[in-house]
């Protein structure tokens, strides 16, 4: 057997993405609360349109995404019903503090979370919470810029100070920031950064990412301090960079994509910038106004463990002909020796052990697959007895396949592996497109795009697909 026994099997999911009730116990207006369905939706993710209300002209998925707010312990019920012995999710910052600068938190926030988490306690299923994911109180991006300003790292710490210590019975598994390299890619989205004509962008991102980057080290040593049982990882958007052909330039040019990643879990896993970052700021000309005492911090509380989404490798070159790649946030080229999903991300299982590798090799932590998934267009169909569910033999396979690489990593390559929760185990909104309809649960919700729908869930085929594979820990993938 590859996978110790106390193995982490679960799924992932994200406060902004399937909890609705954005009005309900006081909680405030959020980044992720005005990004939109539809054709702005990018523009806004990008920080270049801005969208601060609720407004008629737009659908805005966030605000009822799939009601776990009212509908958590059905829904835990089911995750018990599969297995899970843990449950990745995140806590919407608007719902305890509601503009993010308050002196005392909300406590009909706080309160929710604590009964989301005795209901999971009632099923011995451990929460692993992400304590910012991709989101953000609008008042700190109007008030004080959001992450530009470093002031948002003292409101951080207060936040970090109250989920530690309130939840300090139930929680032990936390993360500090959602895939923090999404802050060069999607900035608005990833850390409410919105920018002016003729800023530099560049340097905007870059200096708000070194913020995140405090805060994280803050985390780590305020959680550490309040319960040292606390387990603190990182997270990052992973996924190696291959080159698309032999070419000197195009392994190069890999080799710097993947630096740009690599760096975020640089600072947070070895506790400092890498020199090759060094020198990129050098010549973009940012200065981090990194001091001694910044140093000490990021060198004394490095993250736990690493943990990281991984749905797909990238293929970049510095050939015209090369041609572009769809679907991603990380531009790049087609692969041609992969398939990919319906939203054009190509689908590599070698490609997650390979990533385990690089990780492992780098950094010499335990990892955690936090997030990993198929997105798809489901069809509801009734079963032979008159049951309503979902036929998807092809997220059985891309998960089977992905589950037998990460073994592989586990059992021939000696990577140590705490755990895997497969990405949005209910179906819920998908945070690059606003869709309900690329879907990637084990159970079917009923909402399509426009927030139509009864809401009501439905076991698909991989429910119990998924049930066998918890309950053999990983040996029956049939």
């Amino acid at each position: 057997m590859s996978l110790p026994m106390n193995f982490l099997w679960g799924g992932a999911t994200a406060a902004n993405q399937l909890e609705g009730g954005w009005q309900a116990g006081g909680r405030g207006l959020a980044n992720v609360d005005v990004t939109p369905h539809g054709a702005d939706r990018g523009d806004v993710m990008r920080g270049i349109k801005k969208i601060h209300k609720i407004d008629e002209k737009h659908h805005f998925p966030a605000l009822e995404a799939i009601d776990f707010y009212h509908t958590y312990k059905e829904d835990i019920a089911e995750f018990a019903a599969m297995g899970f012995k843990v449950f990745r999710m995140s806590i919407a910052w608007s719902r305890i503090f509601p503009n993010g600068d308050e002196n005392e938190p909300n406590e009909a926030g706080l309160a929710f979370y604590e009964d989301v988490f005795k209901e999971l306690k009632k099923y011995q299923i451990e929460p692993l919470v992400t304590i910012t994911h991709f989101d953000i109180p609008m008042h700190l991006i109007e008030q004080y810029g959001g992450w530009k300003n470093p002031i948002v790292i003292e409101f951080y710490k207060k936040l970090c100070r109250v989920l530690f210590t309130r939840f300090k019975p139930y929680v032990k598994w936390w993360l500090t920031f959602n895939e923090i390299n999404m802050i060069l890619h999607l900035p608005f989205m990833g850390a409410g950064l919105e920018f002016e004509e003729g800023e530099d962008q560049e340097k905007t991102k870059y200096l708000a990412a070194h913020h995140e980057l405090l805060a994280s080290a803050w985390a780590t040593k305020i959680g550490h301090e309040i319960n040292p049982e606390n387990q603190i990882g990182c997270m990052v958007a992973a996924g190696d960079y291959y080159p698309y052909c032999p070419m000197p330039e195009d392994v190069f040019l890999a080799q710097q994509k993947q630096h740009e990643n690599l760096m975020f879990i640089d600072v947070q896993a070895r506790g400092e910038y890498p020199n090759y970052a060094k020198k990129m700021f050098e010549r973009l000309g940012i200065d981090l106004n990194l001091d001694a005492e910044q140093e000490k911090l990021l060198k004394d509380y490095p993250v736990d463990f690493i943990s990281f989404s991984y749905y797909s490798t990238r293929c970049v070159s510095t050939r015209d002909d090369a041609g572009e790649s769809t679907g991603n946030a990380f531009k790049g080229v087609k692969n041609p020796y992969l398939k990919s999903s319906e939203w054009g991300w190509t689908i590599d299982p070698l490609g997650l052990r390979t990533t385990m590798n690089t990780l492992y090799d780098r950094y010499q932590k335990p990892l955690f697959i936090v997030e990993n998934g198929l997105g798809a267009k489901d069809e509801l169909v009734q079963d032979e007895n008159g049951n309503w569910t979902v036929q998807d033999d092809y997220r059985i396979d891309y998960l089977r396949q992905h589950i037998q690489a990460f073994k592989d990593a586990v059992e021939l390559d000696g990577i140590p592996l705490l755990g895997y929760t497969t990405w949005g185990c209910i179906d819920l909104v998908s945070a690059s497109t606003g869709e309900m309809s690329k879907r990637y649960g084990f159970i079917y919700v009923d909402k399509d795009d426009q927030g139509q729908g009864s809401n009501q869930r439905y076991r698909k085929k991989s429910f119990d697909w998924y049930k066998k594979v918890i309950e053999s820990n990983g040996e029956n993938l049939d």
